[in-house]
């Protein structure tokens, strides 16, 4: 049954807040409305026509109160940065069972001002016990110890997880609400040349902290050219967990929850990767992404190092990555959470830049020609993960 549901929903409405980056005067909740209003308006919808709310970073009583709704489907799954891919995969299934018919997706987040963040954590837990005591605490340090497997298993090497960061910054000057837009490009060396964070990464390598939101709204397929803009259909989705503590990890350089979850979504979307014309990998640090695309079956695996560092020059010299504007695997088009925004838990902005660009209204970054796109990303220190493929036919 599951693969009937391909083409069956389609996202309708997608919105930013009006400013990413810091934003004092607007708590948590008012992040999370602006962006719903934003997107509401997008579709040309009102918040009486929602009945139902899926949310993570506020639970589904706090988002219905503060809009005024009495929604009759909620869902306030909160695994971390994927939440959001989770939530399009379970809007798909409630959409298409008639247990709501207008679903909307919110995201707010004060991750740099902090207004009612609610961040903290509790000594009791199992990381706090048996991780930080040795070193490993915050996501600067949980983050490192996969890649540091990775270099140790494969030869990776610091230099060639940089050309990440050079490239997204490359599509981030392409992108008006980028953060980094007017800081100019940036060098693999560059990357290596700012200031060490938590080995092996430089201040590049890690993603910006800001505050900031989005939402989308998602309808039937039967509705879905009822509205102003392009719909764009969801083919096919997937969602796991493995575990909640890095040190959990079976396999330091892999994520047993991205494959769960990408393979299930490519088998319901009956496609490939090779079907793919378009990647928004959750990009918290440089090496993210880079799992990703072994895990995923772009790049073989232990050999995205090398992959990412054959670049080529263009006739005026300018370096084309892999990953960036004319490469050959185009990704993290608006800029990524690097370059673009990182509010704490980056995957709806994945999925918004999915969107703009099956709709063909990402401006200078479009892409030409493409059909398909698949947003990705893991939930915690590589412990859960969501996928969406979607389609704008």
């Amino acid at each position: 049954m599951a693969n009937d549901l391909r083409h069956k929903v389609a996202i309708v409405g997608a919105a930013e807040t009006d400013i990413l980056g810091t934003q004092p005067d607007m708590s948590r909740l008012g992040l999370h409305a602006q962006a719903a209003k934003n997107a509401l308006d997008d579709a040309g919808l009102q918040l009486s026509d929602v009945d139902g709310i899926l949310t993570a970073g506020a639970s589904p009583n706090e988002i219905s109160e503060y809009l005024g709704i009495v929604p009759r489907y909620i869902d306030g799954t909160s695994v971390g940065g994927c939440s959001f891919m989770i939530h399009v995969r379970h809007a798909v299934a409630a959409i298409s069972a008639g247990y709501c018919d207008v679903a909307l997706i919110t995201h707010g987040e004060s991750g740099r001002s902090r207004v009612d963040s609610g961040f903290g954590g509790s000594r009791q837990s199992s990381n706090a016990q048996f991780e930080a005591p040795y070193g490993t605490f915050g996501a600067p340090s949980t983050f490192s110890i996969p890649v540091m497997r990775h270099f140790h298993d494969y030869g990776t090497t610091k230099y060639q997880m940089a050309h990440i960061p050079a490239a997204t910054r490359e599509w981030a000057l392409l992108n008006p609400m980028a953060i980094m837009q007017q800081a100019g490009a940036i060098t693999p060396q560059d990357v290596l040349d700012s200031r060490m964070i938590c080995y092996p990464f430089n201040l590049f390598d890690c993603c910006l902290v800001a505050d900031g939101g989005g939402a989308l709204v998602l309808v039937s397929e039967d509705r879905a050219k009822d509205f102003p803009n392009n719909p764009v259909y969801v083919l096919g989705t997937g969602e796991s967990t493995a575990h909640s503590n890095v040190s959990q990890m079976r396999d330091f350089t892999t994520s047993d929850s991205t494959t769960m979850s990408s393979n299930e979504a490519f088998r319901l979307a009956g496609l490939g990767p090779q079907d793919i014309d378009h990647l928004m990998f959750y990009d918290a640090f440089s090496f993210t992404p880079m799992m990703f695309l072994e895990d995923l079956g772009y790049v073989k695996k232990g050999e995205v190092g090398p992959w990412l560092e054959d670049t080529k020059t263009d006739a005026d010299g300018k370096t084309i990555y892999k990953t960036g504007p004319g490469g050959e695997l185009p990704m993290n088009t608006n800029g990524g959470g690097l370059s673009y925004c990182h509010t704490g838990m980056y995957g709806m902005f994945a999925l918004l830049e999915s969107v703009f660009q099956l709709r063909g209204t990402a401006g200078e970054r479009q892409l030409d020609g493409i059909h398909t796109s698949i947003a990705h990303g893991p939930g915690g220190m590589f412990a859960a993960a969501g996928t969406v493929i979607m389609s704008n036919e």
